[in-house]
């Protein structure tokens, strides 16, 4: 086991452990970018420093945090380098996620390495047949980030009885000694996330590592811990949200760079001998300012309603859910925005290779893109559950 932060740790100490890496991230970002994973180095980091433990339980030595010290902590390394911190962001909700399941399955992942990370994709894309004591698993699963630094997987899987019909669908666990991992991953950004897919054929899976989702989106989960409020916390909502730290602090990032070069950048084809004196190119700051300063407010509202709920011992109604997901996506599409104004703002040489700003351009605009977080279905989604319409367009709220 490799040195941990220890478990009575705060809130405070956690962001700034994630703020003392973060000139290692950004001067590792380059190298995260060719080599499609996170170096060596930056691994180490995350595991010395326990970023990436923030939702194992305390009975494990983890930290068992909020939702909002998450997004919080993710969006600090998110500013040393977006891909580190989208991997530490799934490898962390997917260690959330076996904390929903059996102790059994818990003592199965942390029993013998209270630091094994898990790495996963949620889409029901495996084939589980029942057999004694549990399923026979056979899948595919794209998009899963951080499987190149994974001890074990968490996998969607729908299952079949004997006949050949669909008896239900859910999460399991599988060491990564059960699958192989393909390298898959070819994206123009996020390029270092390693969300390559993994691959299983006739994996067995035991019958207490399975977390079926019907029960579990109405906030049903397997873990005999009912008294831990964070394990209580809205599922879909949950996984939705912990998208937004990395590119808030992808696009805080952009800002700092863009504000520190306007001292000493002119403005080409013009008196101006200093971006900082345009009346134009203080505008566009501001806009991206506040672009990204709304985008925090929304997240940080979303995790205290997630929080209080959880604390409270509530499942969160629809619409509240629903406002979730619309939160989330008003990030991403801030976030998106915020950086294309800072880009038009520092000129052409943003897209040149050696500039930080075209990684992060290319990060928030692959980041921002993810499905669950598209703007225009998340208006629709949200917009259905304010007016009562039924059937939504997405049984995931």
């Amino acid at each position: 086991m490799t040195n941990t932060v220890a478990p009575s740790v705060d809130r405070e100490a956690l962001i700034l452990r994630a703020r003392e890496i973060r000139p290692l991230l950004q001067k590792s970002a380059a190298q995260t970018d060719s080599l499609r994973r996170l170096p060596d180095d930056v691994v180490r980091a995350l595991r010395d420093n326990g970023l990436c433990r923030l939702m194992v339980p305390k009975r494990f030595g983890g930290y068992q945090t909020s939702i909002r010290t998450y997004i919080e902590v993710m969006a600090e390394i998110g500013q040393g380098c977006g891909s580190s911190a989208w991997v530490a962001s799934l490898v962390n909700i997917c260690e959330w996620l076996a904390a929903l399941f059996p102790e059994r399955a818990q003592q199965d992942v942390w029993g013998p390495d209270p630091d094994a990370w898990i790495a996963g994709s949620l889409a029901p894309n495996g084939l589980a047949v029942p057999v004694d004591g549990g399923w026979r698993v056979t899948g595919r699963w794209p998009w899963a980030s951080g499987s190149m630094h994974a001890q074990w997987v968490a996998c969607g899987i729908h299952m079949e009885n004997e006949r050949g019909e669909m008896t239900n669908l859910g999460l399991c666990l599988m060491p990564i000694a059960d699958v192989t991992v393909e390298d898959t991953w070819f994206m123009v950004g996020m390029k270092g996330t390693g969300s390559n897919t993994i691959a299983a054929k006739d994996a067995f899976v035991p019958e207490h590592r399975f977390l079926p989702y019907p029960p579990a989106f109405q906030g049903q989960y397997r873990t005999e811990h009912v008294d831990e409020p964070v394990y209580r916390v809205a599922l879909v909502p949950v996984t939705v949200l912990i998208l937004a730290g990395s590119q808030l602090g992808a696009a805080r990032a952009a800002l700092d760079y863009v504000v520190a070069k306007s001292q000493t950048r002119g403005i080409t084809h013009t008196t101006i001998q200093r971006q900082a004196d345009s009346p134009g190119f203080q505008m566009l700051v501001a806009d991206a300012a506040m672009k990204i300063d709304t985008a925090f407010l929304h997240a940080l509202r979303a995790a205290d309603d997630l929080d209080r709920a959880a604390d409270a011992g509530r499942h969160p109604d629809l619409t509240e859910r629903a406002r979730v997901r619309m939160d989330t996506s008003l990030v991403a599409k801030y976030a998106r925005e915020a950086v294309e104004l800072l880009v038009q703002a520092h000129g052409t040489s943003s897209m040149a290779d050696h500039n930080p700003l075209q990684r992060i351009w290319r990060d928030v605009h692959v980041a921002s893109h993810h499905a669950i977080t598209e703007w225009q279905v998340n208006l629709e989604v949200y917009g259905k559950a304010l007016l009562g319409i039924e059937p939504n367009i997405t049984h995931l709220i």
